[in-house]
């Protein structure tokens, strides 16, 4: 036992020199904002971890997140999400990644090695995120391989070719998608993959009673998603949240924004996650604003509801 202890104080004392360089090199890092290194986010996700296996009460989505590589926390969220359930395969999904440089998987496969297939239809995006990986840079390079970046204009058709070509059929543990248009459909198509965790972005104009969805079309570009736009896009949070109940899985929580949600299947994690309300993901403050200021210049444009 002497001889553990020691070996454990040691592990304690490397730690939090680890700990104590990461804030020294944050604290002088004007850009640093809400971002979190490797070492930093390996020891978070130890103290989640400890905190399930204790009984102790977890943090809310909103205590926990933070940004290195995703727009609005989602990094931070994800990390708490996998910290309790675990991973099995360490596989994630992403439609319309961008650059794959700044989106919801990146973090993951920077940070904690996953492997990854990022897809988005701008040509010059995709090219721009294969210099950025062919860096071997973070723990990616731990896996020698690094995420399968590919240029496709994604649709109801091909989404299953594009995962299952690219490896990714089968069980993985998170699909995320963030394409400003087709979401819902694009979801509903999907049947190759079985991931254990979705991130959609949903539309927060939209109410929590109304479960609509833009019409599917295959060359639908929305209009005005960002923060200023009116917001002609995507399906409401209580559209994804009935297509959610469809398909085996339970909404779980938002950002704090209310911009993305977090779905889990039925049968994964359900002591520390239950569902929660659409109504308690649409209550921020800037969702409220978002319905009052920006719904009524959509409200007549064609819609489904579904």
């Amino acid at each position: 036992m002497p001889g553990k202890n020691k070996q454990m104080k040691k592990f304690l004392k490397d730690w939090l020199k680890v700990v104590a360089r990461s804030l020294q090199r944050m604290a002088r890092d004007e850009h640093a904002e809400n971002k979190l290194d490797r070492q930093l986010q390996i020891l978070l996700s130890m103290h989640f971890r400890e905190l399930a296996a204790s009984g102790r009460s977890l943090p809310t989505f909103g205590e926990v997140e933070f940004s290195t590589c995703s727009q609005n926390g989602e990094d931070g969220i994800l990390l708490f999400i996998f910290s309790i359930i675990g991973t099995t395969n360490k596989r994630v999904v992403e439609a319309a990644a961008g650059d794959g440089i700044e989106c919801n998987a990146a973090n993951l496969i920077l940070n904690h090695g996953w492997e990854g297939l990022l897809l988005d239809g701008n040509a010059a995006l995709i090219e721009r995120g294969k210099a950025f990986y062919g860096q071997r840079n973070n723990a990616w390079r731990l896996r020698r391989l690094p995420p399968a970046l590919i240029h496709a204009w994604i649709d109801r058709d091909n989404i299953d070719e594009l995962i299952g070509s690219h490896g990714m059929a089968g069980p993985i543990d998170l699909l995320s998608l963030d394409m400003d248009g087709i979401d819902f459909w694009i979801w509903k198509a999907i049947q190759s993959a079985q991931p254990r965790v979705v991130v959609v972005e949903y539309n927060n104009r939209w109410s929590s009673d109304q479960s609509l969805t833009v019409p599917y079309a295959r060359d639908f570009v929305g209009k005005g998603a960002s923060v200023d736009g009116e917001g002609y896009f995507g399906a409401s949070l209580k559209a994804f949240t009935c297509l959610a109940k469809e398909k085996g899985y339970r909404l779980i929580g938002a950002n704090s924004p209310n911009t993305n949600a977090f779905f889990m299947k039925d049968d994964v994690g359900v002591d520390n996650f239950p569902e929660v309300s659409v109504e308690s993901c649409l209550a921020s403050a800037y969702a409220i604003h978002q319905h009052a200021t920006k719904y009524p210049l959509i409200k007549n444009l064609p819609v489904i509801e579904v």
